[in-house]
């Protein structure tokens, strides 16, 4: 059975059990600071769980992709060298929210597993909590054997979602590989590799308070997860997961390229998975919008995609290969994931260019490399601090530096190596701050509860009357407590139970304005949105707020308007870039404010100025035609029916509102808009440029805002031509004529000083002896040591060239030699290690050049003599 058909038979199987069948939601968290990545099928419930929100459908389903790779979940070392470790993988789910328990989800795990799956039930074996007697009851009651059925503790069979909150049992179903494996037997609980865990059930029945106490949930929940690699292996008859069709056709392909046989080699098969397993990880990570890059998630990534390329490189693919293999991932799940197909092209660009710039960093780490292990000399031992900076910076792991210096007759410190790492990883544990969404403040959330959500009625008025629900006193900006009243002079935050501000969210900036109640007059400096309130940040300039007191809501309407030219112009800007840069591009981020907008979008590489061009006449000809501006609410489905773009990785309810400008964007956004696309007046972008790896930034004015920036850019053009004495019109060409002037002044000032080096070469030469068939020349000089070594060396032929400066109190040492004199045994590093100490320094480098610097002047002649004798003594 393919794995296609498993997932879409699990699937299909739990929908007709009254399940909804839920997408599988991006690797990036949406709702969970705590992590980095998605890890499990319940991420995107778990606000659910915990009670923050609810859902209309108390059963759910999917087929979740998720990546463990680091903090708690840290496969990444085994991948490859075990038949089941991954970084990403896939967890098939099924969910209840209040609604059936385990009376309920232990059968049907059952009949899944042995009826439509057709696993044979005497190869299944179940571990249960040690004291959860209804679950082994339950598994009783269908006549599963009692002696296949094994009470583990806490570690194994108990589960919780952190230190406090949902917690509760499991009940893990094992499948039995075979006597082969293990003749022993004894089931999982031997923890023998014969039993593999392919089913978790996770009975979530209490609330774990900080103290440790747990008591009953008034609602308990299912919550299961089954590997979608290890399903797929039982049904295709194999032990390992890469044996599956998941992971075949990968293995073929990098073997292919690398022109190995698979199973020849121990350690080449271990290159071969690792470089499918972070294949399929790359693929899904690029294509959910990380980035590689040195931070964050994005650093995630760019270990995980040059980790398989230096295991390309261990079996001989010394040419880009790994954009292949992660286009074959693209092609084998676009079925299962459509949203792959969408960003095929983007991915390969983005792989194919980390690729490049990752052999341009290996290349410069072997010369590191080879430089060390020159200094630490034959038999000696190369530093664990560099073979982590070989490591760390330039991605040579641990086992490749051993073997390179192995082949020279050289070792590593590997315990120094482990204690640099071990720094390391304690400093980025001291770090994590965490990383997601923010945590929703608790005074919101209970607030949210009491009054519900804030009406928002700014869409069509900026007036309005309401009332205000609860005062917040605030403390250099942040929440203290609740308050009945609000003085003159105050600070805080007022809630309203129906407000037309908009709160800052989608990238669009609060509203200001003002709310007047009586004699009381408090300006709002801002509008937040948290737990669906919106927050009114303000100052009571006179009077007194109350709460239960009626009021007039004002928005400031010189704030709000031209905000919202921005922020339609906004949504015409990325449809004009998908139509010039690709399909590609996503919006990454934005700030839409009354005085400018800035938007982030997914691109691999600088725009050029003809792709500015079209991108800004795209917007300017939607602004002319004067478009109607459609807006709708409708459900979430029949929005992405009508074409409407998501923003991958947003959250979206059941209901969205549809931002339409006919016949060239379709959105979904919540922000507020002009009617018409003339009301934007113009678009002029002032600038294009990188924020993070493969994300652009675009800064534009439209309106009033962006006359002005043009008249300023007329201003300064105006300038720069009467400073060099031309009109506007002539500037460019004024500009070509100075910079040909100066091009020619240069290069005649290079032939000059090329000419001066020559004669001061020819008359050091007079200086120069000969030894043998090699001119030996130590002197000193006032130039350039490297430039002039160079020349001496042209001019010399076979030459050890030995060469001093005076630069003020310090002193410059330089020695070169020539190819053919240093395959004669002359080394300039170990000469120059002899010196150096004769002028109060020390140095080293390469056989053909080498440098130090020191401090006493008065032991140049000396150094001069000696390196002149030393040479000798190697040439004769």
């Amino acid at each position: 059975m393919k794995a296609s058909e498993i997932r879409r038979r699990y699937l299909t199987w739990f929908e007709q059990r009254g399940h909804l069948v839920v997408p599988s939601a991006p690797l990036v968290p949406q709702n969970d600071p705590t992590l980095y990545f998605v890890n499990a099928g319940m991420v995107q419930f778990k606000d659910i769980f915990t009670g923050q929100e609810t859902r209309p459908a108390p059963r759910a389903t999917s087929v979740q992709k998720c990546l463990r790779v680091s903090g708690k979940h840290n496969d990444l070392e085994n991948v490859g060298r075990t038949p089941r470790h991954h970084t990403f993988f896939e967890m098939l789910g099924n969910f209840s929210f209040g609604d059936y328990f385990k009376a309920e989800a232990i059968p049907f795990a059952w009949e899944l597993l042995t009826g439509e799956f057709g696993l044979d039930p005497e190869r299944l074996w179940v571990t249960i909590y040690n004291d959860d007697d209804e679950a082994h009851d339950i598994w009783r009651s269908i006549d599963f054997p009692a002696e296949r059925i094994q009470r583990l503790g806490a570690k194994d069979n108990f589960w919780s979602m952190g230190d406090t909150g949902p917690c509760g049992p499991c009940t893990e179903i094992h499948y039995d590989h075979g006597a082969h494996l293990d003749p022993k037997g004894g089931g999982p609980a031997t923890e023998s590799d014969r039993y593999v865990e392919i089913w978790n059930l996770v009975f979530m029945q209490y609330d774990q308070a900080a103290d440790g106490t747990r008591t009953l949930l008034p609602s308990p929940s299912i919550d299961t997860g089954m590997g979608l690699e290890r399903l797929a292996a039982i049904k295709q008859g194999v032990y390992s997961n890469y044996d599956t069709d998941l992971f075949t056709g990968l293995l073929d392909t990098t073997a292919r390229l690398a022109q190995i046989k698979q199973g020849a080699d121990a350690e080449q098969d271990v290159a071969l998975r690792v470089i499918a397993d972070h294949a399929r990880a790359t693929a899904f990570l690029v294509a959910d919008g990380v980035m590689p890059s040195n931070e964050a998630r994005g650093y995630v990534l760019r270990r995980i995609m040059r980790r398989a390329i230096r295991f390309g490189v261990k079996i001989g693919l010394d040419r880009p290969f790994f954009h292949n293999v992660t286009d074959h991932v693209l092609r084998d799940f676009t079925e299962a994931y459509p949203e792959l197909a969408e960003r095929a092209s983007f991915v390969g660009e983005v792989v194919q260019a980390e690729e490049d710039r990752f052999r341009r960093t290996l290349d410069r780490g072997m010369k590191l490399l080879d430089q060390q292990l020159e200094r630490v000399g034959t038999g000696g031992t190369l530093p664990g601090e560099v073979a982590f900076t070989l490591s760390d910076t330039y991605g040579f792991p641990l086992d490749l530096t051993a073997l390179i210096a192995e082949e020279r007759g050289q070792s590593v410190d590997e315990a120094g190596f482990t204690k640099a790492l071990a720094a390391q990883q304690a400093a980025g544990r001291a770090a994590w701050k965490g990383s997601g969404e923010a945590a929703v403040t608790a005074i919101w959330r209970d607030l949210a509860r009491e009054h519900g959500e804030s009406d928002f009625r700014g869409y069509d008025d900026l007036q309005g009357e309401s009332s205000i629900v609860a005062l917040v006193q605030t403390e250099e900006g942040a929440p203290t407590s609740s308050v009945a009243t609000l003085g003159e002079g105050h600070e805080g935050i007022v809630v309203l139970n129906s407000t037309p501000f908009y709160g800052e969210s989608g990238g669009q900036v609060g509203d200001t304005g003002f709310l007047r109640s009586g004699q009381a007059v408090a300006r709002v400096t801002d509008t937040q949105l948290s737990a669906g309130l919106r927050l009114h940040h303000v100052v009571v300039e006179s009077g007194e707020l109350e709460v239960g007191a009626s009021l007039v809501a004002e928005v400031d309407a010189l704030h709000r308007d031209p905000t919202r030219r921005n922020h339609t112009a906004t949504h015409l800007l990325h449809a004009a870039l998908r139509t010039v840069l690709g399909e590609h591009v996503t919006q990454k981020g934005s700030l839409v404010g009354p005085n400018r907008l800035r938007f982030d979008f997914s691109h691999h590489k600088p725009m050029t100025q003809d792709e500015l061009r079209r991108v800004e006449d795209l917007v300017n000809e939607q602004v002319l035609a004067n478009t109607e501006v459609g807006v709708a609410s409708m459900s979430f489905d029949a929005a992405r029916e009508a074409g409407a773009m998501a923003l991958f990785g947003e959250k979206y309810g059941d209901e969205v509102r549809v931002v339409d400008v006919p016949g060239f964007s379709v959105e979904l956004c919540g922000g507020t808009h002009v009617s018409r696309t003339g009301d934007i007046g113009q678009l002029v972008v002032q600038s294009e440029s990188g924020v993070a790896a493969g994300v652009r930034r675009i800064e534009a004015q439209t309106g009033d805002g962006a006359r002005q920036w043009v008249r300023g850019q007329l201003a300064q053009l105006r300038a720069a031509a009467t400073a060099a004495k031309t009109s506007p019109d002539r500037l460019v060409d004024t500009l070509e004529t100075i910079l040909v002037d100066r091009r020619n002044v240069k290069r005649e000032r290079d032939t000059l000083i090329a000419q001066m080096a020559a004669q001061a070469a020819g008359d050091l030469l007079s200086n120069a002896k000969q030894v043998g068939d090699v001119t030996v020349l130590a002197a000193r000089i006032d130039g350039d040591l490297r430039k002039q070594a160079d020349t001496l060396r042209d001019q010399l032929g076979s030459a050890v060239v030995i060469l001093a400066a005076e630069r003020g109190p310090k002193v410059q040492l330089l020695v070169a030699a020539t190819k053919d004199v240093v395959d004669r045994g002359v080394h300039a590093g170990k000469l120059i290690g002899e010196l150096a100490p004769m002028v109060g320094g020390r140095g080293g480098g390469r056989p053909d050049m080498a440098q130090a610097g020191g401090k006493d002047s008065s032991g140049i002649d000396a150094a001069l003599a000696r390196g002149v004798a030393l040479a000798e003594e190697v040439l004769s």
